[in-house]
């Protein structure tokens, strides 16, 4: 099965070269020289809260202007997204910039939709969005990553889909938009330093 076939199971939206390389070297150029703290995780805090058993990566703070321009590309791609979830959407959340570093991760869990996370804020989230800035590699190569794969499971997809899974491996400048109560997780990263964008649409 192709990676497309696998998506299209798992009804994913991958857009290739949504940032080119010159927009990726660029906004990770601003992230290595950012201000950064821990990532937070919402469960039980309405602002969230800390906790490195769960979701353990760098949150990264560029400029007002890059998160500006990030979620004004993103918006300006909210038809296909409509169009491939048949949903129609308002807007999106300020992106958040992140990095996972060597041993870094983010444990099974959904976005949203599931019961699980108490706020409404979290419930009006619709769709999903990560992109990838920097390039998984099997062995370890300057400028990329191993490990650090977005994983996905088939709880929810339906009768007799329950143990599928697809690994997506990172390719720089690529989104992959999913509905937010899709399980999935993000391996531990062994080599290099995972960059991604996520976001939200509402």
């Amino acid at each position: 099965m192709t990676t497309l076939e696998s998506a299209a199971e798992f009804n994913l939206l991958l857009i290739k070269n949504f940032f080119d390389a010159r927009t990726c070297g660029k906004v990770l150029a601003e992230m290595r020289s950012a201000r950064s703290g821990p990532a937070t995780v919402y469960m039980g805090v309405a602002s969230g809260a800390v906790d490195e058993r769960v979701r353990k990566a760098t949150r990264i703070v560029p400029s007002p202007e890059t998160t500006e321009f990030v979620r004004r590309l993103l918006l300006e791609r909210k038809g296909a997204v409509e169009e491939h979830f048949q949903i129609s959407l308002s807007d999106c959340e300020d992106p958040q910039f992140l990095r996972y570093s060597v041993g870094d991760f983010f444990v099974t869990h959904q976005d949203g939709n599931t019961g699980l996370l108490q706020f409404d804020r979290e419930r009006v989230r619709r769709v999903s969005v990560i992109i990838f800035l920097s390039s998984q590699s099997e062995a370890p190569e300057p400028g990329t990553y191993s490990g650090g794969s977005l994983v996905f499971y088939g709880w929810g997809l339906g009768a007799g889909r329950e143990d599928r899974c697809l690994s997506l491996g990172g390719e720089s400048g690529t989104l992959v938009a999913f509905r937010p109560e899709t399980t999935h997780e993000v391996t531990p990263v062994t080599h290099g330093e995972r960059y991604s964008i996520a976001c939200w649409y509402k």
